[in-house]
């Protein structure tokens, strides 16, 4: 009876009711469609969604001579998707920065209550694609969600189509008693923003579509389409008159708008889809496939969403996964010579490698072959502005892209590395950088994929980084003498001569002259001075970039660069060094160590930081950072270096204030203990220590805030432990593998420690002090940040890489051959 009223009213294509579905309806779920406009305009502010993701996908997409190209054979899908506290968040389509979708989640009503999935469910997460080791094979995952009060269950699975630019996603819902309804809920914000967006309701042949675009004649356009039909579905402004204020009252849709904008579309604001179906009978499984198509028009979009459909989940998983007529992440996986080795030095067996391997090739563009970016994410998202177009860590930076390639290159992959390294001089600085006058040859803080210009600070690491990519990609043959000497003329020469003279910049905002190696701004891009971490950087690459220009023919210029690495390294202690330091280490005992940062290079002055997120600036003696290990990690100065380890004493000094000290302790799945450390001391970049509230949450920053441990300097230790074990001889011998577990035990299970549900690297880890509430974070659990962060999961293969083979792998033997 329900179906063929529901048929006659035009609310859903004209086919039976699922047995397993409820027939039960009322007069309010039969109501046509309301032809009305949604009122409420613009709606609650729109935010992005909880960083903290648990899961990134997209599909595996091959080169074509070192680009991506569109074929018959080989369409390329251009949809990335991310999840987080059991749902669907940001959604991208077209560049990787774009996106399209803040959150997808469902909603259930039955007797009494509205749930959300986000706020009224236990979540668990897995990947749908395993080994029999249980290392991921795919990027596809499969969510269950179950109330807290045991009366329904949500399983999703999701992955994207690698023929379409689509997302797909199977539900299966399940009640536990009677009267459970499910309602899908949608949250575009169309091209990267989310308070200029426009929803309709279409019936495309009695099935109807949610699709979301925005006035721009140029708007990505959404459609949302079901294999089971709606009982109802509206549209409207967010905390006005979406679905979720309509079903509050009595857990219907009964007050339905098709559209919340005219024909002439100037209406737009931040905008909800709300879509119900069928009521569920008691223990009766109902599975619906769902499609979320992009394209540049609405016809476009609609073909994706259908053409998925009609494939089917099955054929859709399989090309995903790579099957005999598509390549996919299987091939990817494939294709990596070392990293089946590599897994037998973890204590995972290799799970999180795995995972790794594919988070780092989800985060390159596929339009911009090689542009890799720093996350898939907003950080602190869900407290964000979504109001204007904002990359968030969607976008490049050199030092993170670096980490990146380097990582690539440790797994066996030789394409990615390169093509990276190629794409490197769209974001370098020369005479046709659009509004730029001065010095050239240094490479841009940020960039879009596209190469637009975000943020124009220079940092010298930055510049420096790309030579010692290229002198890595060179040593390792996947750059010909030809080739080296090629890209050594069209962008590395011009970068190492930075690196020696600086000069003036005029860019933007940014108008400075350049006198290396003090640095506008260090790898945390906040200070101006003398970095250890930088200086590390600047001698590699000078010292790169003398082999580079003698294999040339640069003679001249070889030598100069020699030159100038080497005077940096004889005058590096005397400006970052102090001997009237401040700090004692645990004993009590005060010795010479590096400064984080010496404004002025004169480390025995009591010269102030910089103020900066919050925190006002302290006594450059009373601030620590690891950075000094790249000098060992580079070659600069060996792992028995007195300083250096001087130096570590005070970071491993615990009795240190909250607020000054780095390191902290965790326990690890073996109940052992593992080391996090924090960036710097006076660190304010993350979460209110009084009120919990996120990194500037109000807008602006707060004397309260405190920058958290990050997991990739548990890394980072690990390097130079292991280097100092090899320099101490410790790696050969009857002990040589003892002291190799060890090391695993510790550094490289210490990194896996920090890794979430999902296997997602976070760029910080909640450190225990302060208020937890908002979150309940537990200690060494992921923050609200930036996950998965390409940096720490780039360090986590770096590492196992040098555990596999008892050397420290991005270090450039070079550098103290050099310098002696």
């Amino acid at each position: 009876m329900a179906a063929s009223v529901i048929c006659s009213l035009g609310l859903a294509a004209c086919s039976p009711v699922p047995s397993t579905l409820s027939t039960a309806s009322t007069s309010n779920e039969i109501d046509s469609l309301s032809q009305s406009i949604a009122p409420g305009a613009p709606g609650k502010a729109p935010t992005w969604a909880f960083s903290g993701k648990t899961g990134i996908g997209t599909s595996y997409e091959p080169y074509t001579q070192g680009q991506y190209q569109d074929s018959a054979q080989n369409p390329v899908s251009r949809v990335w998707f991310s999840l987080a506290q059991g749902i669907l968040t940001e959604t991208m389509y077209g560049l990787i920065h774009n996106a399209q979708l803040k959150e997808l989640q469902f909603v259930i009503t039955g007797n009494g209550f509205v749930d959300t999935e986000k706020d009224n469910t236990i979540s668990s997460i897995e990947y749908l694609d395993t080994d029999a080791n249980g290392r991921p094979q795919s990027l596809a995952y499969k969510i269950i969600n179950k109330d807290v009060e045991g009366k329904y269950q949500i399983e999703k699975h999701i992955f994207t189509d690698p023929d379409r630019d689509t997302l797909m996603m199977r539900v299966t819902f399940t009640a536990f008693e009677d009267g459970i309804t499910p309602h899908l809920y949608v949250n575009p914000h169309i091209d990267n923003a989310g308070a200029n967006d426009i929803g309709r309701i279409d019936t495309h042949a009695n099935n109807q579509a949610l699709v979301a675009y925005t006035a721009a004649k140029d708007s990505s356009v959404m459609t949302v389409k079901s294999d089971l039909n709606f009982v109802q579905a509206t549209t409207g402004f967010v905390g006005v008159s979406d679905g979720l204020a309509d079903l509050a009252d009595n857990g219907r849709l009964d007050t339905p708008y098709q559209t919340t904008s005219a024909q002439d579309k100037s209406t737009v604001g931040n905008i909800a889809f709300t879509a119900s179906y069928p009521t569920l009978i008691k223990a009766k499984p109902v599975t619906v496939n769902l499609a979320i198509g992009f394209g540049k028009d609405e016809t476009q979009s609609l073909a994706n969403a259908d053409a998925t459909l009609a494939a089917g989940y099955d054929a859709v998983l399989s090309a995903y996964k790579g099957d005999a007529t598509h390549v996919g992440w299987h091939d990817y996986l494939s294709s990596l010579p070392t990293i089946a080795n590599m897994a037998n030095n973890t204590t995972d067996s290799g799970k999180l490698l795995y995972t790794s391997a594919m988070v780092l090739k989800a985060q390159e563009d596929k339009t911009y072959a090689g542009a890799l970016i720093a996350s898939l994410s907003n950080p602190w998202g869900d407290t964000v502005s979504a109001a204007v177009p904002s990359t968030g860590y969607k976008a490049v930076w050199p030092r993170d892209f670096y980490q990146c390639a380097m990582a690539f290159l440790a797994m066996g992959d030789t394409q990615t590395p390169k093509v990276a390294f190629e794409y490197l001089k769209k974001v370098q600085v020369t005479e046709k950088t659009p509004g730029f006058t001065g010095t050239p040859g240094w490479f841009l803080q940020k960039t879009h994929v596209d190469g637009q210009i975000e943020w124009v600070g220079v940092q010298l690491d930055q510049t420096a980084m790309p030579i010692m990519l290229g002198w890595k990609l060179w040593q390792a043959g996947v750059l010909t003498p030809d080739e080296i000497g090629y890209w050594y003329r069209e962008m590395l020469k011009g970068a190492a001569d930075f690196l020696i003279s600086g000069g003036e910049v005029n860019l933007d905002w940014n108008h400075t002259q350049i006198t290396p190696p003090k640095t506008q701004q260090e790898r945390w891009e906040e200070q101006a001075g003398y970095s250890p971490s930088t200086t590390a950087a600047v001698i590699a690459g000078l010292v790169a970039a003398s082999e580079i220009a003698k294999e040339a023919k640069d003679i001249d210029s070889s030598s100069r660069y020699l030159a100038a690495a080497k005077g940096l390294s004889d005058s590096l202690e005397k400006h970052l060094v102090t001997t009237q330091g401040l700090l004692k280490n645990s004993a009590g005992v005060s010795a010479p160590y590096y400064l984080r940062l010496s404004p002025n290079g004169e480390p025995n002055t009591g010269d102030t930081l910089a103020a900066n997120n919050g925190k006002q600036g302290l006594d450059q003696r009373q601030i620590l950072d690891g950075g000094f290990l790249e000098l060992v990690r580079y070659g600069v100065r060996g792992a028995t270096d007195k300083l250096i380890n001087q130096s570590l004493q005070l970071i491993d000094n615990t009795e240190l204030e909250h607020n000054l000290r780095i390191k902290y302790e965790f326990s690890a799945k073996d109940g052992s203990t593992i080391p996090g450390f924090r960036r710097y001391g006076n660190d304010g970049y993350g979460e209110d220590t009084v009120s919990g509230n996120n990194y500037a949450e109000s807008g602006s920053n707060s004397a309260n805030q405190r920058g958290r441990v990050w997991p990739f300097f548990t890394g980072e230790r690990g390097h130079f432990e292991l280097a100092l074990a090899q320099a101490k001889g410790e790696l050969t011998g009857n002990n040589a593998q003892q002291t190799k577990q060890q090391l695993i035990n510790t550094y490289v299970q210490g990194m896996e420690t920090f890794a979430n549900a999902g296997m997602m690297l976070p760029e910080q880890a909640w450190d225990g002090v302060g208020d937890a509430t908002r979150y309940h974070y537990q200690l060494g659990q992921g923050t609200n940040s930036a996950t998965p962060l390409a940096w720490t999961h780039a360090e986590y293969i770096k590492l196992v890489r040098s555990m596999t083979d008892g050397q420290v792998w991005d270090h450039y033997p070079i550098v103290p051959a050099a310098l002696k």
